[in-house]
């Protein structure tokens, strides 16, 4: 930034700057320029508008807009091909930046349910000593990698150059690719040679776009190719670009700014002249606005076909993509437009006419790798056997779903991992595994870093508890039709009955009379065989009729709910379960079971509350009536497919009593595996 001083101090006292390719370096010498009060000019941006960005640096004037917006047009693209996995190529500048543009791209993918698989990132051209090695030493590592979507997001000519041609020479550009550039790139097109254009066969690319036929552009055209032509007489390429359009613009600015101030008397400064400036430039409107153009830019979606390349359509903040510039088409639904710009004229890599799958298929030497559950507590789902494909229900449903697909999917190889299931979700993010199947349950925070198919199983957690055993008590079952109350008032009943039949019999009825002890067996004998109707007394009074009447009335009833109850309890009584729900178990600190390789530990411990020594890890399907008989367990708990399984062998003993919890289901995991 030497350079930047000079102009400005010693002999020379310029008053302004125009240039500044990178945003580092316009910012370093808007350091300068700002302490010296003296506006630059630049032609850089970065890649995310940073806040404050006027107030630290307010000589600073940037002749366009940060990279959002292609940014979010790449993005776009992606989107409406459905390409979940893309390769980002990038050179870095001469102070290494490009984190922004990095970031900014992630997100805008990941709206678009994309991801960055890998980032190439090439030194700036001009320190690579060696560029034709460099940059095919870099590109055969993309060989390793499934993506086939490449984007070129900030590259010089020189190295977008070299780049397609040596990209076109190992292979990396037929028919299974797709290969965006951005406008570092597609601007640049029309000074390509012919033998660069070539290797760029299929390339998509979006061009900063402004018109041609105004009367203006058309005027400076003709001078611009009068003068290049004389300049450059080998040069075939000669209409100005979007860069030659800014740089006039960008003087011109500042001519009418040093006139306006010449003619001005006030004390208005060079850069507040310049900042207000108002016109329609070559490049499109000037107007400033927080120290940039105001202006969002229109995009030209283009596509390389031989030594050229064809205009498909615009895309812009306001309308999205659109066929022409100036129509009502922003009324329409964006779906509808994109499909008329990016729906069926594109020729692609190697002269396909359909999209790309944008991914190569798996090979014998690398074949998609899908993890499985080494270790399951219901092998009834996954079953793992040494030297034997997996089986169990999860691999029938995955090879029928294999069966399914539009294409084929081999060669896979399953292989088995030893760990809890959050690991195994977690190696397909890692990338060790292409895809997991197996019993994985779809958990939101799963879902923050795979992607799941849809489920094929209903998931729940059912908490499982033994039946009370047969005991001793049983000989006092006959009791239980009745509570305590119940039985005392049918025993005063009774007595009562007894007695008013003697009173009234035993001074007529001869078989109520004698010694005492036979009056009162006599009595006790009718009013009980009264009860099953086998008295064979006979009573003498009215009174005593109308007292048995009511009092058979009484056995009636009561021996007929007593029946009913009895014969309810002696159907149920083995289903009734020891637990009846999840705060007994609290209270008693009992100690429940669960698959501790699972999420239902994490569960029962952070959402249930259970303190985790309470927690006994049964790690199989039949260690679970073991623990119930030795007492380890008093309960528990179990996925709802498990669940089902487990009753289905035990549930004579065992009883689910508690649905806790619907989580989505089970599924097969991977990272947006296409």
């Amino acid at each position: 930034m030497d350079a930047a001083k000079d102009l400005i101090t010693h002999h020379q006292k310029a008053q302004a700057i125009i240039g500044m390719q990178s945003w580092q370096e316009a910012v370093l010498a808007a350091e300068i320029t700002s302490r010296e009060k003296v506006p630059i000019l630049s032609f850089s941006a970065p890649a995310v508008t940073p806040p404050f960005i006027s107030s630290r640096w307010p000589y600073l004037l940037r002749m366009t807009k940060d990279d959002s917006l292609q940014i979010q047009c790449v993005a776009d693209i992606i989107g409406f091909y459905g390409w979940q996995r893309v390769i980002v190529i990038f050179e870095t500048d001469v102070y290494g930046g490009y984190s922004g543009i990095l970031a900014l791209l992630s997100g805008a993918l990941k709206n678009v349910s994309s991801e960055i698989e890998y980032l190439l990132a090439f030194p700036h051209f001009s320190s690579m000593s060696d560029p034709k090695t460099v940059i095919h030493d870099e590109l055969n590592k993309l060989w390793s990698h499934q993506s086939r979507v490449f984007i070129v997001v900030q590259s010089s000519i020189e190295l977008a150059s070299h780049l397609f041609m040596e990209a076109n020479k190992i292979g990396l550009m037929r028919k299974d690719t797709v290969w965006i550039t951005t406008d570092s790139v597609a601007s640049h097109l029309d000074s390509m040679n012919s033998s660069v254009l070539l290797s760029m066969r299929g390339v998509l690319g979006m061009k900063t776009y402004f018109t041609e036929t105004s009367a203006s552009f058309q005027n400076f055209s003709a001078k611009f190719q009068s003068s290049f032509r004389y300049r450059y007489p080998k040069e075939h390429k000669l209409e100005p670009g979007i860069h030659a359009l800014r740089a006039y613009d960008t003087v011109a600015i500042l001519a009418m700014a040093m006139k306006r101030l010449a003619k001005n008397s006030t004390s208005e400064t060079l850069l507040e002249t310049v900042a207000s400036s108002r016109f329609n430039g070559l490049s499109g409107k000037i107007q400033f606005k927080d120290g940039e153009l105001s202006s969002s830019p229109i995009y030209q979606i283009i596509n390389v076909v031989q030594k050229s390349y064809i205009e498909l359509g615009f895309w812009s903040q306001d309308s999205g993509f659109s066929q022409r510039i100036e129509s009502n088409e922003h009324t329409r639904r964006n779906v509808e437009r994109k499909k008329e710009v990016l729906d069926g004229r594109i020729y692609w890599p190697g002269g396909l006419l359909k999209p790309p799958t944008g991914w190569v298929m798996p090979t014998i030497k690398n074949p998609l790798k899908i993890g499985i559950p080494g270790r399951t507590t219901f092998e009834m789902f996954v079953k793992v056997e040494k030297g034997k494909k997996p089986t169990g229900f999860c691999i029938d449903v995955f090879d029928k779903a294999v069966k399914l697909l539009g294409y084929d999917l081999e060669p896979y190889e399953f292989e088995a991992y030893d760990g809890s299931y959050d690991d195994l979700v977690n190696q397909v993010y890692f990338k060790k595994y292409d895809a997991v199947v197996g019993d994985i349950t779809v958990l939101a925070n799963r879902s923050n870093y795979v992607d799941f198919a849809m489920p094929y199983v209903e998931s729940g957690l059912l908490m499982i508890v033994p039946i009370k055993p047969e005991g001793s008590h049983k000989a006092l079952l006959f009791m239980k039709p009745f509570t305590w109350k119940m039985w005392l008032v049918t025993g005063a009943i009774f007595t009562y009955t007894m007695f008013v039949v003697w009173f009234l019999e035993h001074r007529s009825n001869p078989e109520f009379r004698g010694p005492w002890r036979n009056q009162l067996g006599t009595t006790l004998w009718f009013t009980f065989s009264s009860l099953f109707f086998a008295h064979r007394e006979r009573v003498g009074s009215n009174f005593s009729r109308i007292v048995i009447l009511v009092w058979l009335f009484v056995v009636f009833v009561v021996t007929s709910s007593y029946t009913a109850s009895l014969t309810s309890m002696l159907t149920v009584q083995q289903l009734e379960p020891t637990i009846t729900d999840i705060e007994s178990l609290k209270r008693s600190n009992s100690k429940i079971g669960c698959d501790g390789d699972s999420f239902v530990l994490k569960y029962l411990e952070n959402v249930q509350g259970f303190d985790k020594k309470n927690i006994i890890n049964v790690k199989n399907e039949y260690d679970y009536p073991d623990q119930f008989k030795s007492g380890n367990i008093s309960a528990a708990f179990l996925e709802l497919p498990y669940g089902k399984v487990f009753l289905s062998k035990y549930g004579k003993d065992y009883k689910a009593v508690e649905t806790t919890q619907r989580f989505e289901g089970l599924s097969f995991v991977s990272s947006h595996l296409h």
